[in-house]
């Protein structure tokens, strides 16, 4: 399985009305070295200047980004390049992020290559260490900046810190079982 570590800055609470304004998304495998990063043209007038602030782009700015068919077609084309035959979305707030990324796919593509699941970190992390109250942050690496590749790629890196750290039992990418004895001979 391929986990893919997404995040989204959008200009609004809800797609559709509002619009993705970018977002970046991380093969989560050691060294982090497959990324995938765009920023995409408001599908919508409307927009909440608090919101389009967080993302540090001007209104002005987003008018000049890419078409967001162009860019979901290559999102799509880069998720099945990367992929070993199935995806795994995650994120810091799935309900928010898989949301737009959710909407985007099949209202430009049709389709949804991560099929129609997420998981919740925090939730993730939660469960692994057994309390509700308990927060991840604090295994990213990489400052949560607000730019999408950023806290994509600092949300990969908490996740194989649970790997790593705390001892999650989860593969990534092409990894054996942990009781793989290899080939016979």
């Amino acid at each position: 399985m391929s986990w893919i570590s997404v995040d989204i800055e959008a200009d609004g609470p809800i797609p559709g009305d509002y619009s993705m304004v970018s977002f970046g998304a991380v093969v989560v495998e050691p060294g982090l070295d497959r990324s995938f990063y765009a920023e995409l043209k408001p599908i919508s007038k409307k927009y909440v200047p608090a919101a389009l602030a967080v993302t540090g782009f001007s209104r002005e700015e987003t008018l000049a980004f890419e078409e967001p068919e162009a860019v979901m077609a290559r999102f799509r084309d880069w998720l099945y390049s990367v992929s070993d035959g199935s995806l795994r979305f995650v994120a810091d707030n799935n309900g928010f992020d898989w949301q737009f990324v959710n909407w985007y796919f099949h209202h430009f593509l049709g389709e949804n290559p991560f099929g129609y699941s997420s998981a919740n970190l925090a939730s993730l992390y939660q469960g692994l260490v057994g309390d509700v109250f308990r927060g991840f942050k604090h295994l990213r690496r990489t400052p949560h900046t607000h730019n999408a590749l950023d806290d994509a790629r600092g949300n990969a890196e908490a996740l194989l810190a649970m790997k790593e750290e705390l001892g999650l039992r989860i593969r990534f990418r092409r990894e054996p079982p942990e009781d793989f004895a290899g080939p016979e001979s």
